[in-house]
């Protein structure tokens, strides 16, 4: 029995290794790699203190702790990643007014695969919806040639979406910020007495906690547009999520 579970300690460990390389070498301007060698070197550690009956040898006080925090660490990443999969099918609502393009890296070739299908999910709505206005919101990282909400609407110009429809807000470097400042600059447009209809695009694991954070922000309308992420990807994406929605969520309380 022993020996089955440090194997599946041992593959745990060499699949984190693999996937921690694969998030690595895609270049994404982001450290979330270093999660899954994290989580590698734990299964590391629980594969060791399986042998030899080391584990029986750990105080009694200090493996219940860790049972503890293990179990509270995957009901919250549970109930965050519930949280996610609510929204991946989100496609908004008809004829809204704004539609807001959260932002993510350019690249000096053109968005990254992951802002590109942001932008692509916008462009369909646009496509379908020619009433609604669209906010591209993202400033310029150290690491980017253009600000994301220029090199977004750069972009979807270039698919042929008419330039007064597109709006480029510069200044955000984080989804607070990307929200904040597009609703700043629609009570700028709209005045404060319209009530308005707002899509937040933005691929599928992010689309609660943008939704959330917008609904805390504003009384307006608000609904998710889910972007497509590549599957590989996902668990990683929806990790580094439960993070954000945790730190989020704790400053609005």
């Amino acid at each position: 029995m022993m020996k089955a579970i440090r194997i599946i300690y041992a593959v745990l460990m060499l699949a984190c290794l693999v996937y921690s390389g694969s998030i690595y070498l895609i270049g994404s301007g982001t450290f979330s790699f270093v999660i899954w060698l994290g989580l590698a070197m734990l299964f590391g550690i629980a594969f060791f203190l399986a042998g030899n009956s080391r584990w029986l040898m750990v105080p009694a006080v200090l493996r219940k702790t860790c049972y503890i925090l293990i179990a509270l660490a995957l009901l919250t990443m549970i109930i965050c990643m519930g949280a996610m999969a609510s929204h991946f099918s989100d496609k908004g609502e008809k004829d809204l007014d704004y539609i807001v393009v959260l932002g993510a890296q350019m690249k000096n070739n053109g968005p990254s695969t992951i802002f590109q299908y942001r932008l692509d999910a916008a462009y369909e709505y646009l496509s379908e919806n020619p009433g609604t206005v669209c906010i591209v919101s993202g400033g310029k990282g150290a690491n980017e040639s253009v600000s994301e909400g220029e090199g977004g609407k750069e972009y979807l110009m270039s698919k042929g979406i008419a330039p007064e429809r597109i709006i480029a807000e510069p200044k955000a470097v984080n989804t607070m910020q990307n929200i904040t400042f597009s609703l700043d600059i629609m009570q700028q447009l709209s005045g404060t007495d319209k009530a308005l209809r707002i899509g937040i695009v933005t691929n599928n694991y992010h689309v609660f906690r943008g939704i959330y954070l917008a609904k805390s922000l504003t009384d307006n309308k608000i609904c998710g547009i889910a972007a497509y992420t590549i599957p590989w990807y996902l668990p990683n994406n929806m990790v580094r999520e439960c993070f954000g929605i945790i730190r989020d969520f704790s400053k609005l309380q």
